[in-house]
């Protein structure tokens, strides 16, 4: 392979810069050369994660040499950083919720602020590479998908794609705490979190207009969505597991409906179809997201268990999925672990 593409990680501390670190660590084409973040600038990153085998990388203020950035802000800050990167000739790739919505007002109704370079939002390639691995071999700034949307929007396009399933679907989903980041909160403390299973966002979650963007765009003729999704916190560190529910347009059985998944995700590294409900622990570490599609014979109702590790495929691995198919390099370069089981 030829000379390793220097790459930053703008701050590292968070779950999704730490998975960005380990990864590119191990990764043949990328040289992990910067990572900043506020909290710890100038200590060894090997010092703040003994886990991660850095040598002398040290956390600094700002990206000064790479070519390619991963910005793991929060929304809002993510934007305010972001321009001075592209401006500097940069690639980025963000793992915030900064630039995926195309609708300024949208992002501002959900987000509760105003976006500050609207400008950004029509460049910016969604990064969902099984639906836009095209536009993202040219890009200079990537929206990394949220967790919750990439295990949705993979379980339900292909028959949104044909035109087979009604447009009133509703999704169930339980995610890992983890998915709500490093910061403490009430609901995510171990006293709270732990042998319980909670209901949240019934009155609308963010990632919501993300799917149905997401979605519309990929169903036959553009048909409009009544979409329901409700998350829920599962007491587990990783995971997200999607049961996703349509009703059939027209009588198939369950083989009919693999077909179509398999020819839709036919050259897809990372979806698989298994042969029974998939559970979250088989995508724990890996880039995975593992499909199980079936019809209930008895209503015609079309369901879709979806698995991801909300940390990998629905964030910091999905982010190095985006910047190899940027980079001119194999998809699957540096993200073929299996998962860990159990």
């Amino acid at each position: 392979m030829a000379e390793r593409i220097p790459v930053a990680i703008v701050n590292v501390t968070s779950y999704t810069g730490c998975e960005l670190a380990r990864l590119i660590l191990q990764h043949p084409g990328f040289q992990l050369c910067e990572v900043t973040a506020r909290s710890t600038q100038g200590q060894l990153l090997s010092d703040v994660f003994p886990h991660l085998p850095t040598g002398n990388l040290t956390i600094t203020e700002q990206v000064k040499e790479a070519q390619l950035v991963f910005v793991a802000l929060p929304h809002g800050a993510a934007a305010e950083a972001i321009p001075g990167l592209l401006a500097e000739g940069r690639r980025v790739v963000d793992l915030s919720a900064d630039f995926r919505l195309r609708d300024p007002q949208t992002y501002a109704r959900w987000y509760k602020h105003t976006h500050p370079c609207p400008e950004l939002l029509e460049e910016a390639v969604y990064g969902l590479c099984e639906l836009h691995r095209d536009e993202l071999r040219e890009a200079r700034l990537v929206g990394n998908p949220g967790c919750y949307p990439t295990a949705t929007i993979l379980a339900l396009a292909p028959v949104l794609a044909r035109g087979i399933i009604k447009p009133d679907i509703i999704v169930d989903a339980k995610s890992g705490v983890s998915g709500a980041g490093r910061s403490l909160s009430l609901t995510t403390h171990f006293s709270e979190a732990d042998e319980n299973l909670a209901a949240y966002g019934l009155d609308g979650h963010r990632h919501a207009p993300e799917m149905e963007q997401e979605l519309t765009q990929v169903a036959k003729d553009g048909a409009a969505l009544r979409f329901t999704f409700i998350p829920h916190l599962a007491p587990m560190t990783r995971g997200i597991l999607a049961t996703c529910y349509a009703n059939l347009a027209e009588p198939l059985d369950t083989e009919a409906v693999r077909a179509l998944y398999e020819d839709f995700y036919a050259g897809a590294p990372f979806v698989r179809l298994t042969p029974r409900p998939p559970e979250t622990k088989w995508t724990a570490g890996s880039n995975s997201c593992l499909l199980y599609p079936t019809v209930e014979q008895r209503t015609q109702r079309l369901i879709v268990i979806s698995c991801i590790d909300n940390l990998i495929k629905g964030a910091s691995g999905q982010a190095v999925q985006c910047a190899n198919i940027l980079c001119g390099l194999p998809e699957e370069t540096g993200l073929t672990a299996f998962g860990l089981f159990p």
